[in-house]
């Protein structure tokens, strides 16, 4: 795909949060009855939690076109044993999944493409061993079986919150009350607060305690109609930076009471120079002379690459930390995301947990999407900053989570073509 440099300018609205939607189609799928929900966009990864719960013994259609998806959810009224619960390349999907298919019983295998594969879930997969549940291996694919039990687990708050939400999920599902036990502090958790609203939207209950929550057992998700999903802070952030970097975008849809940890980019933003606006229902970023931050990103781990996108501008020198993180997703984002701003001429240096990143005049480039959504949208917007146009090799990663955002760029003046690599 080449994207020519040249500012975006206009107004949008906010697709629909992959976040809101994959919580409530989990929650959907447990509950005994019908449940309905409308959001904007079937992204890949969508896609990849709807056929997750079809297998296990939901019944979920989507009928709809971009903009506007309506999905009917029938609950698992008995679980499928033998299927195999293909998570595709969403890291969400299968986190989520792990031990809820446990806490049905089991006779499941969890399993997903090669990079999917190849990102650890050692630490859920031992905390569920010691709830009863078992598990062949600690990397998909998994052969999930039986016995998950109520009790305590214990476990590490730092390394997936999903693993947490997760077990929220399937907790309530188990005879006897339960406990999460953090042994070390949550990270991302307005992402747990997100799963803790779904919950109570279900009629669940489930507490915060001192060292983590109480979850008491033999519960039942109650169906839920009409649900509309929230807009997506992470993926609004590309068109409010691309505003920052020389244009004025605004973004219509997202809740500024959101429990999206995203929605922290907009000071950041502000912080560097840009100006925000902030009315009922909808934010504008103007560009402005964009200064150097030095900040800790660790709750806003999605946002990060094009963070430091935007700081490669910026006058001075920046400095992200708390991205440690980033190496597990995806791709390794601390090494893609430098790689990408290099070879735009950026000046970055990876470090064990962010980057330093001295500003500087940027100039256009053929860059290498690494199969991972955030590079590649980081280095769309990156195009309203650089003297030439930027070329991104694998542009279809996009539809992982957000299909139209070339369309979108191009409805905010951005010019578009795909190209041939030869």
């Amino acid at each position: 795909m080449l994207v020519e440099n040249r500012p975006l300018c206009g107004r949008i609205r906010a697709i629909s949060s992959k976040s809101d939607v994959h919580r409530f189609l989990f929650a959907a799928a447990l509950a005994k009855g019908r449940s309905s929900l409308t959001f904007t966009t079937l992204s890949d990864d969508i896609a990849a939690t709807v056929g997750v719960l079809n297998a296990l013994g939901a019944k979920i259609t989507v009928c709809g076109e971009d903009g506007d998806y309506t999905a009917e959810i029938d609950g698992i009224a008995s679980s499928k044993r033998g299927a195999v619960l293909d998570a595709v390349e969403c890291g969400t999907t299968a986190r989520l999944c792990l031990p809820v298919a446990a806490a049905l019983g089991g006779g499941f295998t969890l399993t997903g493409k090669s990079g999917l594969a190849a990102r650890p879930f050692d630490e859920l997969c031992r905390v569920l061993r010691t709830g009863g549940a078992c598990l062949d291996r600690d990397r998909l694919p998994i052969e999930i079986g039986g016995g998950m039990q109520s009790g305590v687990y214990a476990i590490r708050g730092d390394v997936s919150s999903q693993y947490i939400s997760g077990l929220l999920f399937a907790l309530p599902l188990l005879n006897g009350d339960s406990r999460i036990c953090l042994t070390t502090p949550l990270v991302s958790g307005g992402y747990v607060d997100m799963t803790l609203d779904t919950l109570r939207l279900f009629g669940l209950r489930a507490e915060k305690t001192d060292d983590g929550f109480y979850i008491p057992g033999g519960q039942s998700y109650t169906p839920v109609r009409g649900y509309s999903a929230e807009g997506d802070w992470s993926n609004a952030g590309y068109f409010l930076a691309a505003g920052a970097l020389g244009g004025s975008v605004t973004v219509t849809g997202l809740r500024a009471d959101s429990r999206q940890r995203d929605k922290r980019l907009l000071d950041l933003l502000c912080e560097a120079g840009a100006s925000v606006e902030r009315r009922d229902g909808e934010i504008t970023v103007t560009g402005g002379k964009l200064s150097a931050l030095d900040f800790d990103g660790e709750d806003i781990p999605d946002a990060l690459p094009m963070l430091a996108a935007v700081l490669a501008a910026a006058e001075g020198q920046s400095r992200i930390r708390g991205a440690a993180r980033l190496k597990l997703k995806e791709s390794d984002r601390l090494a893609t995301t430098a790689r990408m701003l290099s070879v735009l001429g950026g000046r970055v240096v990876v470090t064990d947990d962010g980057f330093i990143l001295t500003g500087t005049r940027l100039h256009g480039g053929a860059v290498d999407g690494a199969n991972d959504h955030r590079i590649v949208m980081s280095a769309a917007i990156l195009a309203a900053a650089t003297d030439g146009a930027v070329v991104i090799r694998g542009a279809q990663a996009v539809n992982k989570s957000y299909p139209t955002f070339f369309e979108d760029i191009q409805k905010l003046g951005g010019t578009c073509s795909v190209v041939t690599h030869g």
